[in-house]
């Protein structure tokens, strides 16, 4: 059987956790991946994994690489990624990426880099684990899980127990990321005109009121009246403040839903928890919500053409 090749991309901030790190190549390792890339876990710039033009370099190798790898996994989140859109080599990028079965996957400040190669090259990639979350010591059995199912399938399916409107069924893209990073990029060249999508959000650390905030500024901005509906994820530490008088992220959420004129679901576990579904952005998607239960369906993305390793199988 070919060995799956993953090689490691760090477009963001430094690799901090040298410990989590090391546990996620070797968790991969073990589950019979070739992973390559290694560099780039040492690589520090102030906050960054490295000056802007080798994090850029990370991602415009892609284009020009004699063997490309299966698997282009982000190592983690933090900020950095922005700064690297002026320098992509977009136009490369889709012509080697766009018939090719290279998946990057990865979130968080990732979201930035997601949202630029769909709008200037129109790739699909994944919103799914860091290497930081394959090598957390708690990595949870269900990203393990749905990171290999979805990347060797050619449809895949997540299922959670759905908060919010009822009695939805809605098709279009499914697109999305981290709240504040996707915030961010509106106006800019870089963010794509998606209608009509399935539009999933999340983010961390976060006061309730900025949550609101930044998804007022895509309530106003026309973003979310253009979409067939707004899934939550995980809010992970958006904790209110002592001059918040009630004020909660469920409040957040209710008001986003009295004036957003689309459904709204919550609850979807996909975030900076331990939870961690592998989603394509850009793919078609299905979402419904029925008795108190959410299916979102995604087909027709780019996936390997192999069975998941041996390895992947084995609880993480």
């Amino acid at each position: 059987m070919t060995e799956t090749h993953i090689r490691l991309i760090a477009p963001s901030g430094y690799p901090y956790d040298s410990v989590a790190m090391t546990r996620g190549v070797v968790r991969l390792r073990e589950a019979g991946c070739v992973v390559d890339g290694l560099e780039v876990l040492q690589r520090t710039a102030q906050r960054f994994a490295g000056t802007d033009a080798e994090r850029a370099a990370d991602i415009n190798a892609l284009a020009t690489m004699e063997t490309l790898p299966d698997i282009a996994l982000v190592t983690r989140g933090g900020y950095g990624a922005s700064r690297l859109l002026p320098h992509l080599h977009y136009g490369a990028l889709r012509e080697r990426l766009a018939d090719a079965s290279t998946l990057l996957v990865g979130h968080s400040d990732f979201t930035a880099l997601q949202l630029a190669l769909y709008a200037k090259s129109g790739l699909c990639t994944f919103s799914g684990p860091l290497l930081a979350d394959l090598g957390a010591e708690s990595c949870g059995e269900l990203t393990w899980r749905h990171f290999w199912s979805t990347l060797t399938s050619p449809a895949s399916t997540a299922a959670w127990p759905g908060t919010g409107s009822t009695g939805i069924d809605v098709q279009g893209p499914l697109w999305g990321g981290n709240l504040a990073v996707l915030c961010s990029l509106l106006g800019t060249p870089y963010f794509p005109q998606i209608d009509g999508g399935i539009l999933f959000v999340e983010d961390v650390g976060e006061p309730p009121f900025r949550i609101e905030r930044w998804l007022y500024q895509l309530h106003l901005s026309g973003v979310l009246g253009r979409q067939r509906a707004l899934v939550l994820g995980d809010f992970s530490h958006c904790q209110p403040g002592a001059r918040d008088n009630g004020y909660d992220l469920d409040a957040a959420f209710a008001q986003i839903r009295a004036v957003a004129g689309i459904p709204v679901v919550a609850g979807m576990p996909h975030g900076h928890g331990m939870d961690q579904l592998t989603l394509p952005f850009g793919a078609p998607a299905r979402l419904r919500v029925a008795d108190g239960l959410a299916r979102l369906d995604f087909v027709g993305y780019p996936h390997l053409d192999r069975p998941a390793p041996a390895g992947a199988a084995e609880n993480p």
